[in-house]
């Protein structure tokens, strides 16, 4: 007599594991072709087929082409809103504030491939944009500019950041966005400053250091402008005088 077979934890986990799997290969597979053809011209049966399922997976895991390509897009995401107490804490040291900061906006790239292959879909969104890059902008990079805003102005001691520390947090920030954007470089360059989590652990201390020397830079330079001073821009260099003929 047959017996019906009832699942068991076994066959919950295993379905749960195949699942997660079938998932993570199609999410693996939508970042490397969107990233290399683009959202119009990649379409969810390549991506199937590259993943080794098939397109029903797409709707199940993702709704559809729009869901997966924004999974995708999301999934190397620098520096998200919920990683902002990492370095907004007023308690916290400028030192302890930027090693959060480069924590939360590089901790990323220990991912490897998966780090280069969101960085290259960052990159063609930025070309053939769908609307999913100014969304990030509104929703994740202002808010973390505006919160290291106020961090550099703490620690300047400026009441209410001007220009010139909206200047500031652009260049800590450009301090890191070379090993995001030039990951490529880097590897054909010196590959071994970013082979290991423990190398760019490092890279990330340096930076740390290179970030709060600008800091003492700017304190200084403000310094000489003296107290409640505001910085003004520099006059524009007058036109060269015509010579007579």
């Amino acid at each position: 007599m047959e017996h019906s077979h009832h699942p068991g934890a076994d066959d919950t986990r295993k379905t749960r594991s195949d699942g997660a799997q079938s998932r993570e290969r199609l999410l693996l597979a939508a970042m490397r072709l969107f990233a290399g053809q683009g959202f119009a011209n990649t379409s969810t049966r390549e991506i199937a087929l590259a993943a080794g399922t098939n397109i029903a997976s797409i709707s199940y895991y993702f709704g559809d082409k729009a869901g997966l390509y924004r999974a995708a897009f999301s999934d190397h995401a620098p520096c998200p809103v919920e990683g902002l107490a990492a370095f907004a804490d007023p308690g916290l040291t400028l030192r302890e504030a930027l090693q959060g900061f480069y924590a939360t906006l590089l901790g990323p790239l220990k991912q490897g491939d998966r780090a280069r292959m969101g960085m290259r879909l960052w990159l063609r969104e930025m070309l053939e944009p769908t609307g999913l890059w100014l969304e990030k902008i509104d929703n994740g990079i202002k808010p973390a500019h505006a919160s290291l805003v106020l961090v550099l102005g703490r620690h300047l001691g400026v009441a209410e950041p001007h220009d010139d520390v909206a200047r500031l947090a652009f260049c800590v920030v450009g301090l890191a966005i070379q090993m995001m954007v030039l990951r490529d470089v880097i590897d054909q360059l010196n590959p071994e400053l970013l082979a290991t989590d423990e190398a760019i652990d490092t890279w990330m201390a340096r930076l740390v250091d290179y970030a709060e020397a600008m800091v003492n830079a700017e304190q200084t330079r403000m310094a000489t402008l003296g107290p409640g001073a505001r910085p003004t821009a520099p006059s524009p260099p007058s036109p060269p005088r015509k010579k007579n003929a």
